[in-house]
């Protein structure tokens, strides 16, 4: 009896981690037999757990939504995340759920063992928050986005561009990410067959969702990585790109995200890369101290000729002309 019992919390843990399960997969999961997975299911329905079933070879089970809260089963690292996250909330960092925030956490630590509770406590004591002047979004948009990127669904949103313009898109969403006090969705952009990272705050969801579609495999790997990159590229108001007279291995270790080094051969590559200014973009290619050709913008070579003329006289070269 004890085993089954195990069996089961284990059975309603794969239920929380993800929506759809076939037989299959649970019975290798829990290492039995479908059949008994389905005499585990129809026990979790007579406890009161709403588990649905679909028949058929695409079939499978899911843990439907019912009257009460079914229990959580946390491990203890999910535990601590929850905490410190609730924490974080209760701060204000997503508009509407202070008071929520507070109340779930107070009902979270009651039931946190001591050393868990400690793990939380010195984490929040020795963490200094540091305030962001990001924009505040609805968790109702945030739990929406989050629920089509589990479940694989395809997503129609009202969008507002970083131009002021306002446009329907239709995505498969990928994963959502929060940099510098502002969310983004990385998503396949259907419209333009390419990814896409989009701000939740100028995102307006559409319902119903879409239908469900096969994961890709999103480019850089790295989801941390493609949002810094690209929310980057999106402030420059200039682009600009140059071939460097050195090795991309040797210049790449100097560069941030989201500047983009492409290796031409064994002592030249090309640097992508943007700024507000044409002067901060001559400055920043000259900081690299190598030699280098600009390949576009034209602008950028009258600008470098007309610092070049300024620097010349600095140095008491009276040839320089602007």
């Amino acid at each position: 009896m004890l085993e089954t019992s195990a069996r089961l919390l284990r059975l309603l843990g794969l239920f929380q981690a993800r929506r759809d399960w076939t037989g299959p997969e649970l019975a290798y999961r829990l290492g039995v037999t479908t059949r008994t997975i389905r005499n585990d299911v129809d026990r979790l329905r007579s406890l009161g757990y709403p588990v649905d079933a679909t028949p058929g070879v695409a079939g499978g089970y899911r843990l439907g939504a019912g009257a009460a809260l079914p229990p959580l089963l946390l491990t203890d690292d999910e535990a601590v995340a929850v905490a410190v996250g609730l924490r974080t909330a209760a701060a204000g960092s997503v508009t509407g759920i202070e008071d929520s925030s507070v109340g779930a956490l107070a009902k979270l630590e009651q039931v946190l063992p001591a050393k868990l509770r400690h793990r939380v406590n010195a984490l929040q004591t020795y963490t200094v928050p540091i305030g962001g002047s990001g924009p505040s979004v609805d968790p109702s948009v945030l739990t929406a986005i989050a629920a089509v990127c589990r479940d694989r669904e395809r997503l129609r949103f009202d969008y507002v561009s970083h131009d002021g313009s306002d446009a329907v898109r239709t995505v498969e969403p990928h994963r959502l990410a929060h940099l510098r006090g502002r969310w983004y969705l990385v998503a396949w952009d259907l419209d333009r067959a390419d990814w896409r990272t989009f701000r939740v705050d100028r995102m307006t969801p559409r319902t119903p969702t879409g239908p469900r579609f096969q994961p890709r495999e999103l480019p850089a790997g790295d989801v941390a990585a493609f949002v810094t990159e690209g929310t980057g590229a999106a402030t420059w108001r200039y682009r600009f790109k140059v071939t460097l007279h050195a090795p991309a291995d040797e210049v790449a270790a100097k560069l941030p995200p989201p500047v983009r080094i492409e290796p031409v051969d064994d002592s030249h590559c090309i640097m992508h890369a943007g700024s507000d200014t044409l002067d901060l973009a001559a400055i920043y290619i000259g900081m690299l101290d190598v030699e280098f050709d600009v390949i576009e913008p034209p602008e950028l070579i009258d600008r470098l000729r007309h610092l070049a003329a300024r620097y010349l006289r600095a140095a008491g070269d009276q040839s320089g002309q602007a």
